[in-house]
């Protein structure tokens, strides 16, 4: 750790002032600059270069833990320089490191208060406001604090402390916002990197990189010991149909592009396998015609997992899979499912298989499409959050709140959905949905107990229920800018 030694700030010198005051115009015509707290792109990432250092906000030491001391280093763009603005709402937004996932955070509101990166959550000494300066710089103010992030000590050097001081304005504080990618046309709505309770999930981050094309390569790396990024480009057909690769903790799997499918298989996280992200890939097609319409003599899931924990499944298209798409058991937690697409199946998304009630699960922004049951079956668990979901033609029932699980379901579109939701002995709190053409049975409870609340646990922005449908037929499944 650098040392946290706090010392009298440089003033400015007599002679400088002077300097300054002369050399104001009598007139001065300034050229607009654009405003670049009102363009921050969601999707993109961006360096941080000091106006006064020309130095970039960086992760010392390329760590990846909580703690991690933010420093200022000569600038090369690497992962660990890059931030991701996710908006928190009322103008103000969570930086996240490309490298590790984790979340700038303010030790304290005190003057000098030293800057480290931490597991995001919905602290407000995470959220930062983009104030706007001279020249299209910017200074960023901590939410709690009031105060703005600056090079400590007017350092030059490579290794100076980032931390907090009152908002002066000086170019110690300013900051140039370079942005290195993201949308080139509208924003995409959605994160790079993992939210809801998967949170600081990193996968395979600082591990090597490696593109796969066949079972035996595909099954090299997601079984080892270290971690990997696993890029999938292509096909890759599964021999025995049905067999579930079983997947190591520590790893990054993510189609290239629109290109990565696998076909006949699924994957396999079992007791104990933790820190996983599977990104941006089609599964699908392990149906067996024998076993048809109850899908119970062969568990051919997508993605299983058993006591699995820190787990990201964003961006995929599950289909046609003989069990489960997603099968979450025994305790399984730190689940985020987000941005999925899950269509034609049997059963879609099971949760449970326990008398344990520890679990934590988000939903969000997934499209459940001709699907019969579990979308999800909901039970066990200690706290579910699901939002901003589109089901679309389930002929059995929706979000079904089962045992002792505390549900929180805001803002999702149910549409021709039998039961859209309900709860029986635990807690369901709904808000904000939209259901059309979407009835209960007699005696379906919709409303009960308090729940939780889930921004007390991570910070989340809803959309409206009714631009749901449209989004989400647009950014669910694979996409083209995700895995190059």
């Amino acid at each position: 750790m650098l040392p946290r030694i706090l010392r009298r700030r440089r003033p400015p010198t007599i002679a400088a002032m002077m300097v300054a005051a002369l050399a104001v115009p009598v007139a001065l015509v300034v050229s607009p600059t654009p405003s670049q707290a009102a363009n921050v792109d969601t999707g993109a990432y961006y360096v941080l270069a000091s106006r006064h250092s020309g130095k970039a906000i960086d992760v010392y030491n390329l760590a990846t833990t909580d703690g991690a001391p933010i420093v200022q280093w000569a600038r090369n763009d690497g992962n660990q320089q890059q931030w991701q603005f996710l908006d928190v709402g009322s103008g103000y937004y969570q930086l996240r490191s490309r490298l590790s996932g984790k979340a700038l955070q303010i030790a304290s509101a005190a003057d000098g208060a030293e800057l480290t990166q931490q597991a995001p959550s919905g602290d407000t000494r995470q959220h930062f406001r983009v104030v706007d300066s001279p020249d299209g710089y910017v200074r960023l103010v901590n939410r709690l604090s009031g105060k703005a992030l600056d090079v400590w000590e007017w350092s030059s050097t490579d290794g100076g402390r980032i931390s907090q001081f009152a908002d002066l304005g000086g170019t110690n504080q300013q900051w140039q916002m370079v942005r290195i990618g993201g949308s080139s046309g509208p924003q995409v709505p959605y994160s790079s990197v993992p939210d809801g309770f998967a949170q600081g999930t990193t996968g395979g981050a600082g591990g090597q990189t490696v593109t796969v094309t066949t079972q035996a390569q595909l099954n090299q790396y997601v079984t080892a010991s270290t971690p990997y990024v696993i890029r999938v480009a292509g096909t890759i057909n599964i021999s025995p149909k049905g067999t579930e690769l079983r997947v190591a903790s520590n790893k990054t799997i993510i189609g290239v592009g629109t290109s990565g499918q696998i076909v006949g298989g699924g994957f396999f996280l079992n007791t104990g396998v933790s820190n996983v992200i599977i990104r941006n890939l089609t599964i699908r097609d392990t149906t067996m015609a024998d076993d048809d319409p109850d899908d119970d003599a062969y568990d051919y899931d997508a993605i299983q997992l058993d006591t699995a924990n820190r787990i990201w499944i964003d961006h995929n298209r599950l289909s046609r899979m003989n069990d489960g798409l997603i099968d979450s058991r025994k305790d399984t937690t730190n689940l985020t499912v987000s941005w999925n697409h899950l269509v034609d199946n049997n059963k879609t998304f099971g949760i449970g298989w326990t008398e344990n009630v520890t679990a934590r699960i988000t939903i969000h922004h997934n499209w459940f499409q001709n699907t019969r049951t579990r979308n999800p079956s909901a039970d066990n668990i200690a706290y579910c959050h699901m939002y901003n979901n589109y089901l679309q033609n389930s002929t059995s029932y929706g979000n079904y709140v089962r045992g002792l699980t505390k549900a929180v379901i805001e803002n999702s579109y149910f549409e021709n959905v039998r039961n859209p939701y309900y709860v029986e002995a635990g807690e369901l709190v709904n808000r904000g949905n939209i259901t059309v053409n979407s009835p209960w049975d007699s005696g379906k409870v919709t409303s009960k107990g308090s729940a939780f609340n889930p921004s007390s646990f991570y910070p989340y922005t809803l959309h409206p229920a009714a631009d749901i449908p449209a989004m989400l037929r647009t950014h669910t499944g694979p996409q083209a800018s995700i895995g190059n």
